[in-house]
């Protein structure tokens, strides 16, 4: 494997354990049910993005996220190969950031207001599987779409990382009260992982197929609206 290749999976892992560590360890330690902590939540996770977008986006493009992956492989932006290794990493880096936010919680006896979840997705407030699905597959569709319009146009990406930030931050302060805002798989898998909640683990599924169908979505409606050589990124608008 091409040392260039490492360093984007590597770049990837770092900014995905950012986000995690940053977004949920925000529901951590402010919660979502407090004056404002609902807002800070969903500020904090989109200033991860902004933050990572302007040191790893140069390296790796800065997807953090298996469902940006995913809708770049089907705009033909990344290869398979890619694709696998930044879910890998993504997932890797999740992990990792969940893990230290664990710690800080578990031996350093920080108090977790979110009850034990580490800012765990849930669907019981979106009704249930079906609405929590449905709830992320739309957020998703938003963010993906987004993402891929602001990154086609080369012209775009001094103000990239703010754009696609701010609507990470918009898309939590809908979805945040509802499913506790995936739009990420790894971004859910990190924290169900170590979540004392037991409904973290049994549905996981839901975070994970939800945004790779909102993903796909995305993709499909951008390439329908722009064609192929603009949904891949090689023309400018």
């Amino acid at each position: 494997m091409e040392v260039n290749r490492i360093r984007r999976y590597f770049a990837e892992l770092v900014g995905t354990m950012i986000l995690v560590f940053m977004g949920c360890g925000a529901a951590v330690v402010l919660g979502c049910d407090t004056d404002g902590g609902h807002l800070a939540v969903a500020l904090a996770f989109g200033l991860s993005i902004v933050a990572t977008a302007y040191v790893i986006g140069p390296i790796s493009g800065c997807h953090i996220n298996p469902a940006v992956s995913f809708g770049a492989l089907l705009t033909k932006r990344i290869g398979f190969t890619d694709f696998i290794g930044y879910v890998v990493f993504q997932i890797v880096g999740a992990i990792i950031g969940a893990a230290l936010l664990w710690g800080l919680v578990d031996v350093g006896n920080l108090v977790d207001l979110t009850g034990g979840g580490l800012g765990s997705n849930g669907v019981a407030n979106a009704g249930g599987v079906a609405g929590a699905l449905l709830v992320e597959v739309i957020l998703t569709f938003i963010f993906v779409l987004t993402i891929l319009g602001v990154t086609s146009d080369k012209t775009k990406g001094g103000v990239a990382g703010i754009v696609i930030g701010l609507t990470l931050a918009f898309v939590h302060i809908v979805g945040i009260p509802l499913t506790g805002t995936s739009v990420n798989p790894a971004r859910s898998i990190g924290p169900a992982i170590f979540s004392d909640v037991s409904s973290s683990l049994p549905d996981l599924w839901v975070f994970i197929v939800a945004p790779l169908i909102g993903a796909a979505i995305a993709a499909a409606v951008f390439v329908g609206l722009y064609g192929w050589k603009k949904a891949s990124g090689q023309e400018d608008a």
